[in-house]
């Protein structure tokens, strides 16, 4: 071979060495960035959700109500002003009376009564309520309410009939400022019932005579069920509508103790005593 032939055809093997290195390198370079997306993918931080908590759920005692749950529904309370316990302020006066008055009750051969101020007689709640009543000087009578006392009677007034008066100071002081409080007395009497005059089975009125402790609540048994009668301001429960007129009836001292009297024949203004009483508090 001559040694031009043998320059072009090395010549032609090192073109051919060259073709074939860059083509290994372009596949290197290829699974190289193949490689490299690959190794990113696994090594990319993966977004990880945290676990989802657990709230207690709390006792029965003290589960949380939901905002949008109806308040329970709550009683209505039994005592109005004249609550057990409380502790009331204002002034002693004096008027002619024999136990008649706005509670509808009869003329009482006790002299120990009184009438109530407007605000704490409250539409005939404080009637058959008796209070204890001291003096700044320490003297005291116990009276039952009868009757109301109007204008210009104030808040925490009483007026007493004037023999309950002379128990607390002279009569020429015209009032004395005194301290008041409901008290449960001893007592031998039964509570009685009376039906208003005009009464019938179709309308009827029904009024707690001779309670030791005052009526928060009065309930006639109409049919299968209990009705609650509204009460007027002269110390009456009525069934307008005949509901339970002659039936039993239940009554509820401001204590919360319930008594429940037979059926009684709906007589119209006669008392008719049961042989029940509130306990003594």
């Amino acid at each position: 071979m001559s040694g031009r032939r043998r320059a072009v055809l090395a010549a032609v093997v090192a073109v051919l060495a060259v073709a074939a290195t860059v083509g290994v390198l372009g596949a290197a370079g290829a699974d190289g960035a193949a490689t490299t997306r690959a190794d990113a993918a696994v090594i990319e931080p993966a977004v990880i959700t945290p676990p989802a908590t657990t709230t207690p759920v709390a006792s029965s005692s003290a589960r949380a109500t939901p905002s949008t749950a109806e308040p329970a529904p709550v009683a209505a309370p039994l005592a109005g002003r004249i609550e057990p316990g409380a502790t009331h302020s204002g002034v002693a006066t004096f008027y002619d009376t024999d136990g008649t008055g706005a509670c509808g009750f009869d003329a009482s051969p006790d002299p120990l009564n009184a009438a109530m101020n407007v605000a704490d007689f409250e539409g005939s709640q404080a009637c058959g309520a008796y209070v204890l009543v001291q003096a700044a000087g320490g003297a005291s009578v116990t009276v039952r309410i009868t009757n109301l006392c109007p204008a210009p009677c104030r808040v925490g007034q009483l007026d007493l009939n004037p023999k309950a008066f002379d128990r607390l100071g002279a009569r020429n002081l015209g009032e004395i400022p005194v301290t008041w409080k409901l008290v449960s007395p001893p007592t031998t009497a039964k509570i009685s019932l009376r039906y208003k005059d005009g009464s019938s089975r179709y309308w009827c009125g029904i009024q707690v005579i001779g309670h030791r402790n005052p009526v928060a609540r009065l309930e006639v048994r109409a049919g299968s069920t209990w009705k609650r009668l509204p009460r007027t301001d002269y110390n009456y429960f009525l069934a307008e509508n005949g509901a339970g007129c002659g039936g039993a009836v239940a009554i509820t001292d401001v204590y919360g103790e319930r008594l429940v009297v037979d059926p009684l024949p709906v007589r119209p203004g006669a008392g008719q005593p049961t042989s029940l009483q509130f306990a003594q508090r």
